[in-house]
């Protein structure tokens, strides 16, 4: 039996090639239809593990095979050792080899030459790769996107190789950094973001109705939306190559920083956004689940005014007792900044700050200076989301009633569109209740002409005077208030409210 094989890659398709162009060249060899036809399409000739060139090499040890048909010998393989190995199987089970493009023959000077013209290919396949690489790094370097990463919130542009911002999706990622960096978000950390965004129906960026965690968290991680995109930063060379061979290896494997190239695309979120954000995610496991077996009141909030790092809670031992302090000093591996050292003793630092916020909120003239007009972004983002949900459902019922004047189909199912009528009713009714509430907020905010979060801050701290609040009941009217706390020295201490 005569076995045609016929092989492309993922890049030689881009550049034209056709597994129909070979099949039809190894047919007209064969000069008969009665053939074995082997096709490895999307497979690179570096591998021999190839799904139907294995099923080739078994049915040749089989005996099924007596003649192997290929266009060119760098279908076999562009490496010459896999040649070698192949050719090797082919003789030992005495199966002939013919190609169409080249005069193969089984003698000294056949075997010469097909050694020669192998190691020529390998050495092609070498400068093609070394070139696209070279091309690429070059186009970085001008400043140009040389591959779509397909990063929420933006398109790419692939006549002007750059990236130009989706205005919808840039909304979606200005209101996961709000959600996350708000003190008085609702929402229970990154999951309950995501949960958040799941309920507005907000699609991903391939179109799934469902937000994971670890997309919002990539998202909060990038730093690329404040304009800053780093290219020849992975080193995956050899990755596509071994995952095609079922090999194992580590992707996502980070060169040094310096071969790195800095370009720059439209921006989504300012630098400060995004670094008080990465704050945040350092303080996460405190901040919404309380790790800690011991409560820092200020978890979270407390900066060095001399480094400008952020200080976490720390226990220290003094004459056998423990004592914790609020430092600036960063132990885990890989920190970038080590910090300056300063030390602040925590009770002294929560009474001062508590002290403080006690102040405002038992004094109404200080409410009445901290107190503004706090018109969150997000809320109106997520007014321009839900309008537009709407319409869209409006417009599903007009579709559905327009169909149902203009056929004249009698076995149109008249019932299941009712239901799916009524379905797009109900729904709408759903996001309108949520618009108002929504704009709800907003009016609130320009009558009373305070924050919502402060006013909720004195009715609970109204609720609870007299009593003794433990660290949890603190926490919570505190980040109702304070932005951050800012240690200059022992006697000089920022409190930044919102």
């Amino acid at each position: 039996m005569i076995a045609v094989y016929v092989r492309v890659s993922t890049e030689e398709q881009l550049k034209g090639y056709s597994v129909e162009g070979q099949m039809n060249d190894c047919m007209e060899l064969a000069r008969t239809k009665n053939v074995l036809k082997y096709i490895d399409d999307g497979y690179t000739g570096e591998i021999l593990n190839r799904p139907e060139l294995t099923k080739l090499l078994d049915d040749v040890e089989k005996g099924v095979i007596e003649k192997v048909i290929c266009y060119d010998p760098d279908r076999l393989s562009r490496k010459l050792l896999n040649q070698l190995l192949i050719t090797e199987k082919l003789e030992k089970h005495q199966v002939g080899l013919e190609f169409v493009k080249s005069d193969y023959k089984n003698d000294a000077e056949g075997q010469l030459y097909f050694q020669v013209r192998g190691a020529f290919s390998e050495f092609d396949k070498a400068k093609i790769k070394h070139n696209t690489m070279t091309g690429r790094y070059r186009k970085a370097k001008k400043g140009l996107v040389v591959k779509d990463a397909g990063m929420y919130g933006y398109n790419y542009d692939k006549k002007n190789e750059t990236y130009c911002i989706n205005q919808q999706e840039a909304k979606v990622v200005q209101m996961i950094f709000d959600y996350f960096t708000d003190p008085n978000t609702v929402f229970k950390g990154i999951n309950g973001i995501a949960l958040h965004l799941t309920e507005l129906g907000i699609p991903t960026k391939k179109g799934g109705k469902v937000w994971h965690r670890q997309v919002v968290r990539q998202i909060l991680m990038n730093e690329s939306y404040t304009g800053v995109y780093y290219q020849n930063k992975y080193d995956t060379v050899g990755d596509y190559v071994k995952r095609q061979a079922g090999e194992k290896f580590k992707s996502g494997r980070i060169r040094p920083k310096e071969e790195w190239v800095k370009t720059e695309i439209p921006q989504i979120i300012t630098k400060e956004k995004y670094e008080y954000a990465q704050v945040l995610l350092k303080q996460a496991r405190r901040r919404y689940a309380g790790y800690n077996r011991h409560h820092y009141l200020l978890s979270g909030l407390v900066r060095c005014g001399r480094c400008g790092q952020t200080m976490t809670g720390k226990k220290r031992k003094s004459h056998g007792k423990d004592f914790y302090v609020y430092e600036c000093r960063k132990n885990y591996a890989g920190a970038k900044n080590k910090g300056c050292g300063r030390m602040m003793s925590e009770n002294k630092l929560n009474n001062f700050v508590w002290s403080q916020v006690v102040d405002i909120l038992n004094n109404p003239t200080k409410i009445k200076q901290h107190t503004y007009i706090q018109k969150k972004s997000y809320i109106h983002e997520e007014i321009d989301h839900i309008k537009e949900q709407i319409q869209k459902k409006k417009n599903g019922r007009k579709r559905l009633l327009n169909l149902i004047s203009i056929s004249e189909d009698e076995e149109m199912d008249l019932e299941e569109i009712k239901d799916k009528m009524k379905e797009l009713r109900v729904q709408e009714n759903t996001l309108q209740l949520k618009l108002d509430d929504l704009q709800q907020i907003i009016a609130d905010d320009d009558s009373k002409k305070a924050t919502l979060a402060l006013e909720e801050a004195v009715k609970y701290y109204m609720q609870v005077k007299g009593s003794n609040l433990d660290t949890k009941e603190k926490q919570r009217v505190l980040r109702m208030i304070v932005q951050e706390v800012e240690v200059i020295d022992l006697e000089n201490i920022h409190i930044h409210t919102f």
